[in-house]
């Protein structure tokens, strides 16, 4: 469980829909960088699954019995805080998604991602370089502007700590682009972006790239 790409993706799969966790089984299990070591049906479950197999990453579900997956993300990051946790549910709220990414969750998908989408984010997940789906990202960003005079002051001054290469990144990662697509853009190469990354996470006292975009936009610069 650590920043670079394992030579396969271990992943846990916890949905309490037994089609849905089929479905995903056959979907990641085709790729041939993601290997699914264990299943469960909900979050208690889910616990006794990942202590038996250590996978690298966790593809939850929100809805299930017994243990919601908004509960299970914050166990699962306070008793394995290297763990990714990607939520992949059919519910899109505001709430819903800022409450997954609060209690630790890496990156929040929707279950008609199609399935190339889906392979790409667990391995992309797997890095450390969290995503959202394109409608959740959109609905966050403006949510975010719902009181945007009281807030643009003080997103204009937490980016005024940026250098301006750190502000150019910052800019493309709040438009929704990857290390990889920002490293392109910016001529410069994906770990110097991935510094540059870490560095924006610092100064702005974030821990996402989502919080990154809201600061963005509450600023007017996005």
């Amino acid at each position: 469980m650590s920043d670079h790409v394992p030579s396969r993706v271990r992943v846990v799969v916890v949905d309490d829909d037994a089609l849905v966790r089929s479905g995903l089984r056959m979907i990641l299990g085709g790729s041939r960088e993601i290997e699914i070591v264990g299943e469960a049906a909900d979050g208690l479950e889910a616990e006794d699954v990942i202590a038996a197999t250590s996978p690298d990453l966790v593809l939850l579900d929100v809805r299930m019995p017994r243990r919601d997956g908004l509960a299970t993300a914050r166990a699962l990051r306070s008793r394995w805080p290297a763990l990714r946790v990607l939520v992949l549910t059919t519910f899109d709220t505001d709430d819903t998604v800022l409450e997954a990414l609060r209690h630790g969750a890496d990156g929040f998908l929707l279950k008609d991602t199609p399935p190339d989408r889906l392979v790409d984010a667990v391995l992309r997940t797997a890095t450390g370089e969290p995503i959202l789906s394109p409608t959740v990202t959109s609905r966050l960003i403006a949510a975010a502007t719902g009181d945007a005079p009281s807030r643009s002051a003080e997103a204009l001054e937490r980016l005024a700590q940026l250098t301006e290469r750190e502000r150019e990144v910052a800019l493309a990662v709040a438009r929704g682009l990857s290390n990889t697509e920002v490293a392109a853009e910016l001529f410069m190469s994906v770990p110097t972006v991935k510094s540059h990354v870490g560095r924006i996470f610092t100064k702005l006292d974030v821990d996402n790239r989502v919080q990154i975009a809201n600061c963005v936009r509450d600023a007017g610069l996005g």
